[in-house]
């Protein structure tokens, strides 16, 4: 069983950056997949990247560039820096830990100011 708790969203100006954290109650270590993904109002809920056990990443096309995500597994946290913020980007962030089984945090709202 593994609990995930995001942190670090808040209000920022475009242009601006943010640091997220998902901290995992469980040993991720044996999920081989983390990532982030959000949820914007009246949208479905889409990847932004993920990254495996190894440290391999997968990036939306809308990030590339501007987000990095990166894990800890000492630390049992995943993060995901985004620079660069835009309105666009606003919308609610989950954290997503996938192995045998797969588990949700309660989600971070990001909102971005023009």
């Amino acid at each position: 069983q593994v609990h995930l708790v995001e942190s670090g969203g808040g209000l920022v100006q475009a242009g601006g950056s943010l640091r997220l954290s998902c901290a995992a109650s469980g040993n991720i270590f044996s999920m081989n997949n983390m990532g982030w993904y959000r949820q914007a109002p009246g949208k479905q809920r889409e990847l932004v990247a993920t990254i495996t056990r190894g440290g391999t990443t997968i990036y939306a096309d809308s990030v590339k560039g501007r987000g990095t995500i990166s894990r800890d597994n000492a630390k049992n946290t995943v993060y995901l820096q985004m620079n660069s913020l835009k309105p666009e980007d606003t919308a609610v962030y989950f954290c997503n830990a996938r192995g045998t089984e797969e588990y949700w945090g309660q989600g971070t709202q990001v909102t971005v100011s023009s």
